[in-house]
């Protein structure tokens, strides 16, 4: 799960056996109250159902995320190239651009590792003087 601006506030990497959506359900446990103001979640398509269900039963709202089958090529979706510019972000970072990782903690560790590297540069850029 990722803020407005991209910056993670909770990730759970697990082996490639789990679905997305069985994993979604479970960054909900304690979403609610490590971030109390958090009342909407944009999510994909493939995560409607069970987790819709789950996350109003927290009191967060789930706007689902559909894309058209009308529409052929490209189209830029509301709210969801907000993830993907985490993505294409975290693919700067070559334990991350590979799966080197032995264990999926490790994995998860340097996801954080990189989003704190990240939300740094971004302060150390907002207090340099010009």
């Amino acid at each position: 799960m990722v803020s407005t601006q991209g910056f993670v506030l909770k990730a759970f990497v697990t082996e490639a056996d789990y679905q997305d959506r069985v994993v979604a359900q479970w960054l909900l446990k304690g979403l609610k109250e490590d971030y109390p103001r958090l009342a909407k979640i944009w999510a994909d398509g493939a995560y409607s159902g069970a987790f819709v269900e789950k996350a109003s039963e927290l009191g967060i709202e789930v706007e689902v995320v559909k894309r058209s089958d009308d529409i052929k090529g490209f189209v830029l979706l509301a709210r969801r190239w907000v993830v993907e510019r985490s993505f294409a972000w975290f693919s700067n970072y070559r334990r991350l651009s590979k799966d080197y990782e032995y264990w999926v903690t490790s994995s998860d560790t340097m996801l954080y590792a990189a989003s704190i590297h990240i939300m740094l540069r971004r302060l150390a850029r907002l207090r340099s003087p010009t």
